[in-house]
């Protein structure tokens, strides 16, 4: 879909490019991630590919055709485009701004609000948002408004440049599985600059590690990369605790969910109930977990504010990583399993999902070793 060959960015003044010799081929309809420190190119590497900064030498193709032959006007108007700050017009509304690409397209005005209005849905905002303006909205309301406003056209090419990285941790931890959800909605062909390693994880079916100097370090799955890192700045961008990332790739359906005892907010309030065992964890009305209650000290927590706060939560078809992570943020050392409405299952055991990564660890190693005799 879109191809670098030999692409090289240099400015006036500087003693090296911006961006050296990039050449890579990213896939129709996946989402492949730009991850690098700060001034590695990987934002001028984006912004080449609609022609927002030329480049020095080289040949950018989009859907078969050299970039550098399509009026830059046009072929910005065929991508959608995401930035870090959302750059919503202050001005007009959220239905107006979204509708601000397809009225530069032509369409009439009260077509391409109906549309913007459909969009609103998509990515996960209230119709009644529709008619205020940005200053109204939250960092990640915006953020959704940002990205509505980039599909109003329908375009084949999604650019997202950064465009989490200003709001809070859990707003953002929202947006990637938001953009998860959209992918395999709409199946659109993007390209996502991050410096956040964990982030170009998350997301990415590639992922392009960029190195300072703007050099292409190493063009893999994620996976690939945190298996196996090809030199040692890879593998120092990546981090030390890249095994426990690549868990992430690890499927946790094979854990086993043991039950617990729940102690909802009848019993809560009732010291009598005993804790049976070291912990009960604590629900509410609808039997969401609230915290957990430790038996030594069962008399004194009788109301939610009591609980002990419970940690993260997993949920079926998540990774290993997600089920160890819960077990080890939580104080009583279980993991609590959800559904999809966020009702307690039962529990993790950290040992146990151990005891599965071990296994894991020596299959993997017996057949690398299997594939070298």
């Amino acid at each position: 879909m879109i191809r670098f060959r030999g692409v090289t960015k240099s400015y006036p003044g500087s003693d090296s490019p911006a961006v050296d010799n990039l050449s890579l081929d990213i896939a129709k309809g996946a989402i492949t991630v730009f991850v690098g420190p700060s001034g590695c190119g990987k934002t001028t590497s984006l912004r080449m590919i609609n022609r927002m900064v030329e480049p020095t030498s080289g040949t950018i193709e989009v859907g078969g055709r050299d970039a550098s032959t399509i009026p830059s006007s046009d072929l910005r108007r065929s991508m959608g485009y995401v930035m870090q700050s959302s750059g919503l017009l202050p001005h007009r509304t959220v239905l107006d701004n979204i509708a601000t690409v397809p009225r530069l397209n032509g369409v009439p005005k009260r077509k391409a609000r109906a549309r913007a209005a459909e969009l609103l849905d998509v990515v996960g905002l209230a119709p009644e948002l529709g008619n205020r303006y940005p200053g109204q909205l939250s960092g990640g309301q915006q953020q959704r408004v940002g990205v509505a406003r980039a599909l109003a056209a329908d375009p084949p090419v999604l650019l997202m440049d950064e465009p989490f990285s200003a709001v809070d941790p859990v707003v953002r931890a929202e947006l990637q599985q938001e953009l998860l959800r959209l992918q395999r909605d709409l199946a659109k062909t993007i390209v996502f600059v991050t410096h956040d390693i964990d982030e170009a994880t998350i997301l990415g079916d590639k992922v392009a590690v960029f190195a300072v100097g703007g050099r292409l370090a190493q063009y893999d799955s994620p996976e690939g990369i945190l298996r196996a890192p090809v030199d040692d700045f890879v593998a120092g961008f990546v981090g030390k605790d890249r095994g426990f990332r690549h868990l992430g790739f690890q499927p946790g359906d094979t854990v086993a969910v043991h039950p617990v005892q729940t102690l909802d907010p009848a019993q809560l309030a009732d010291p009598a109930v005993p804790v049976r065992g070291g912990w009960a964890l604590a629900v509410d009305d609808g039997g969401r977990p609230l915290g957990w209650v430790p038996a030594s000290g069962r008399a004194s927590v009788t109301s939610p504010d009591d609980v002990v706060p419970g940690g993260s939560l997993h949920r079926h078809g998540e990774s290993l990583r997600s089920a160890l992570d819960a077990a080890l943020s939580s104080p009583s050392g279980m993991g609590v399993v959800v559904d999809p409405e966020g009702r307690v299952e039962g529990i993790v055991q950290a040992g146990e999902i151990l005891e599965l990564i071990e296994k894991a660890r020596l299959r993997r190693g017996m057949a690398l070793h299997g594939s070298a005799v």
